[in-house]
């Protein structure tokens, strides 16, 4: 069974609501990154790498749900600006870990502090009842 038209109406409207949220979001999360050079992916990157500290390549693209060649393109970039280096694994010569370097973490958690704060100001207007709804909505729609 279809659903009605004004269904159809609002799911559209919705969509246009949510997309321009996260163009929003985007927007802001671009231009706090700007003092420290780096995008969006290269900073999701240098979170991963602060909370699980070295991993090889693959495990970093996992937790970033990218290609491992994306990924490899991400680390030569923090590599490039000294955030990360590379060095073999112990556990296998052939594979290779990736670590933040001191300036890395330094980056790392100032970029940090500074989405905090965006995150404090963008969701500010919600109260804390209406913070823990978007969570949850939001992680059913993320999985």
């Amino acid at each position: 069974m279809t659903a009605p038209a004004a269904d159809s109406a609002d799911d559209e409207s919705l969509a246009e609501t949510f997309w321009a949220v996260a163009s929003r979001l985007r927007r802001q999360t671009r231009e706090s990154l700007a003092p420290w050079d780096v995008t969006p992916s290269q900073s999701r990157a240098l979170g991963v790498l602060m909370r699980h500290g070295e991993v090889r390549p693959g495990t970093l693209a996992e937790h970033l749900r990218i290609a491992p060649r994306s990924a490899t393109e991400v680390v030569d970039d923090l590599e490039a600006r000294g955030l990360v280096n590379r060095r073999p694994d112990p556990a296998d010569r052939r594979a290779t870990l990736v670590a933040l370097t001191e300036e890395g973490r330094r980056v790392s958690a100032a970029i940090r502090t500074a989405r905090r704060a965006e995150a404090d100001r963008f969701f500010g207007h919600l109260d804390a009842a209406d913070r823990v709804e978007l969570a949850r909505i939001l992680r059913t729609l993320r999985s």
